[in-house]
């Protein structure tokens, strides 16, 4: 019987912001034993998880089964990643992870401005940066100009 994976994250897939991070996380060495579950493009959840809380707080199942949430879960997959795994140990500490906790809980609501300023725009066909800027274009390189 093969072990399960180190850690299982829920992520919201349909949040630019969150699939772009989740996205970087993937990438690292050590991703591989983690589960990734996009909530957003998953029928079924587990019965200790609520779609709805899932899609709106980033939430982490430990290899003994514990469900934990926001900076706890962050800490949980920072430790499980090797590049991050100092960081990981030191936003584990109650005190880091309360302050943690109190930043991750200030930025849900600009998250949750950010995601409907970004579909408004997508809805309305614009190109516009969902942040709040107008797209850019990049000026001409330096140098002399045929």
């Amino acid at each position: 019987m093969s072990p399960g994976p180190a850690l299982t994250v829920y992520f919201d897939g349909a949040c630019p912001l969150c699939s772009r991070e989740i996205g970087y996380y993937q990438r690292c060495r050590g991703a591989d034993a983690i589960a990734w579950v996009d909530v957003a493009a998953t029928p079924d959840m587990p019965p200790d998880l609520d779609r709805a809380a899932a899609l709106a707080r980033f939430h982490v199942r430990r290899p003994d089964g514990t469900l934990v949430s926001g900076a706890a879960g962050f800490a949980e997959l920072w430790r499980a990643l090797p590049g991050f795994a100092l960081f990981g140990r030191l936003a584990s500490f109650p005190p880091v992870t309360a302050l943690g906790e109190l930043a991750y809980r200030l930025f849900l609501p600009l998250r949750a401005r950010f995601l409907a300023r970004y579909r408004r725009n997508q809805a309305a066909g614009g190109d516009a940066c969902a942040c709040g800027g107008d797209a850019v274009s990049l000026p001409p390189p330096p140098g002399p100009r045929p």
